[in-house]
């Protein structure tokens, strides 16, 4: 028998990698909170910030009497959900924080008109498990479900459905409590100057008390499974994809692997099946499954190349093999999310996304690799969506037609690794400028003015809003301190 003894190396150093983690695991899973209840930070964990307090938002009236008490004292406000957003959004030095996740209810469901009232604090799990129930579903989220409705609001998400665009499509009204105690209605007709401010907005024109969301018909989806390479992608999905009415949801990965690096690549589509009578039998929502073999492989990957091939090797294989499968709009939009948790004293994982027009992506993709040669930055993992051209919110992302990359990197905690993460961000993002592309916002603050102005042409206006809508800037987070002061 002729061993590999490459291929023997990498089992050995994976099985002592295995250990290691393991240890580590369990003794960071030992560990108590902080001691210091009002230090605060986001899940990157690079910008921890001493607050006056942290206030669980619970009841109505607190929540009014909470921003009356702020405005009489002249004490800023920021708003917190699951706090995912990287980059000081939902906290500032001295601030009150308003955790709204125990301000969580669904407060109606209206199943012939299909829409859904919930507080803020509700997260997307909790809308799925009002809905299903009725055989209805989200129309947009993001891929996970764990995030809190006014966080997702604030941010404008979007998801992996490709016939519905940016959240704010699905948004019937929601509530408003002011800087000044006051609540209002708002939607595209009621107060309608907060709509397209609030939605994209970040906390900073008020308290989302709660919203009328939008809902759609569960349906039982067959996925596809495609490998192609980079340069065929956009007329794959223009062709296959986005002209075929029977594809709902998509879903891309591009190869970080250094033998592969922004070739190759693997698609996942949702197509509505004929077989609807079988939907029954995949409508119980499934909870994550397999989520230590995926935090162990995004570990390996973390650390070395090799772990890195291995790893897209072992999703590629992993998805083709889900070829034909079954599952519904639910299940589907319930994605592991537990994997991607991760501690580390040294190190840690940030988050960008940049939006590219649907025909410029093998250019783009061309030149990004071209920019990223000799660059030392440590690329997991890159997912990419759809996103349908939408300038309902002030702050649209979504000029066009877009692909939505969003790159997983993993950067030192230290002054010299924010520094040159930065860099190479902003050389990333002028690339990504340059083919008439935008960037997501809610993210560490790596790009500069210039560029989020190129990025996002009414930014002047989003501001001055701001400043004339809450004028003594009762809500504050550190987003608007480096771009909006």
């Amino acid at each position: 028998m002729i061993i590999n003894t490459g291929y023997s190396k990498k089992i050995v150093v994976l099985c002592l990698f295995l250990i290691a983690y393991c240890l580590v695991f369990l003794k960071l899973t030992q560990q108590t909170e902080t001691e210091d209840p009002n230090m605060v930070s986001d899940v990157g964990g690079l910008m921890p910030t001493r607050v006056e307090k942290v206030v669980k938002g619970q009841e109505e009236l607190k929540l009014v009497d909470i921003v009356n008490d702020a405005a009489e004292k002249d004490m800023k406000i920021s708003i917190a959900g699951k706090m995912h957003s990287q980059g000081g959004h939902t906290y500032y030095p001295g601030s009150v924080v308003l955790d709204m996740t125990g301000y969580n209810k669904v407060l109606d469901l209206d199943v012939e008109k299909k829409t859904i009232r919930v507080q803020s604090g509700a997260t997307w799990e909790d809308v799925q498990e009002a809905a299903n129930q009725y055989g209805l579903a989200v129309k947009v989220m993001q891929s996970q479900n764990i995030f809190t409705i006014g966080g997702s609001l604030s941010v404008n998400v979007h998801g992996r459905d490709i016939r519905h665009g940016s959240l704010i499509e699905t948004v019937n009204s929601f509530r408003l409590l002011k800087q000044n105690g006051d609540i209002i209605n708002v939607s595209r007709t009621v107060n309608e100057e907060y709509f397209p401010l609030v939605i994209g907005g970040y906390g900073l024109f008020g308290v989302i008390l709660d919203a009328e969301i939008q809902l759609t018909d569960d349906e039982l989806y067959s996925m596809k499974t495609t490998k192609l390479p980079y340069d065929q992608y956009s007329e794959f999905f223009k062709k296959e994809v986005r002209g075929n009415q029977d594809v709902k949801m998509h879903l891309a990965r591009i190869s970080t692997a250094p033998d592969t690096f922004l070739k190759d690549m693997y698609i996942t589509d949702y197509v509505q099946t004929e077989d609807q009578e079988a939907f029954k039998e995949y409508s119980e929502l499934k909870g994550e499954e397999g989520t230590f073999v995926s935090k162990f492989m995004l570990g390996v990957s973390r650390k070395t190349d090799w772990g890195k091939n291995l790893f897209w090797d072992m999703q590629e294989t992993y998805f083709t093999g889900k070829d034909g499968g079954r599952i519904t709009r639910n299940n589907a939009m319930r994605s592991e999310s537990k994997f991607m948790e991760y501690e580390s004293s040294k190190d840690t994982d940030v988050l960008q996304e940049y939006f590219v027009p649907v025909d410029e992506f093998t250019s783009y993709i061309d030149d990004m690799r071209e920019a990223l040669k000799g660059e030392d930055l440590n690329l997991i993992n890159i997912t990419i969506r759809y996103v349908e051209e939408n300038e309902d919110a002030v702050l649209s992302y979504a000029k066009e037609d877009m692909f939505a990359l969003v790159l997983l990197i993993n950067q030192k905690k230290s002054i010299d690794g924010e520094a040159e993460t930065e860099r190479v961000i902003r050389k990333m993002l002028d690339v990504t400028l340059n083919h008439n592309g935008s960037y997501y916002l809610p993210y560490y603050s790596y790009p500069s003015r210039k560029q989020m102005n190129a990025a996002y042409p009414r930014t002047q206006e989003f501001f001055e809003s701001k400043r004339r809508l809450d004028p003594e800037e009762i809500f504050m987070n550190h987003f608007y301190e480096v771009y909006g002061k």
